[in-house]
């Protein structure tokens, strides 16, 4: 069973976990998860397209991330995220943490904080080994391509993260 920390307003660990996606978050309380844009020096940027079996938004376009496990930095929790869903080493990579966004969602109770992390990397398509039960395949898109699946409604969370590809 994973669990995570449980974080107050402030983004402070509260002492206390919860297991992962049980969402009764109380008012001020909040996990923490992580999102990672990984740009090649040609410009394009690797996305991966989300399982047809994902509970939610199956088929839709995004970047590595996921939750940070109890105990974990958001750090280690994105060179964790980024090696398990894609084969990739993002360790010695320039860039890193870019900027935190907060949502709060009383009626799903569901209250977080997204870290958000760039890394340039020299990347070929035969380095990249997505996990099959996560993504079903992968891309080096352009930002115009990134931009036309979000006005699709087709690539999640571009309007938070939008400056982590514009950088």
């Amino acid at each position: 069973m994973e669990l995570w920390d449980i974080y107050d307003e402030n983004k402070q660990p509260t002492g206390r976990t919860m297991k992962k996606n049980d969402w009764h978050m109380k008012p001020g309380e909040f996990h923490l998860t992580v999102l990672g844009v990984i740009r090649r020096p040609d410009g394009k940027f690797l996305i991966t397209q989300r399982v047809m079996t994902k509970a939610w938004a199956p088929g839709a376009w995004e970047v590595s991330g996921g939750g940070v496990m109890a105990g974990e930095t958001s750090a280690q929790a994105i060179q964790r995220e980024i090696w398990e869903e894609t084969g990739l080493d993002v360790t010695g990579a320039d860039g890193g943490y870019l900027f935190s966004y907060q949502r709060i969602n009383p009626d799903e109770g569901d209250n977080y904080f997204v870290d958000i992390y760039r890394f340039e990397m020299d990347v070929k398509e035969e380095d990249v080994h997505i996990q099959t039960a996560e993504a079903m395949g992968f891309q080096f898109a352009d930002l115009d391509t990134i931009k036309k699946l979000a006005e699709q409604d087709k690539f999640l969370h571009y309007n938070s993260i939008k400056q982590a590809f514009e950088a």
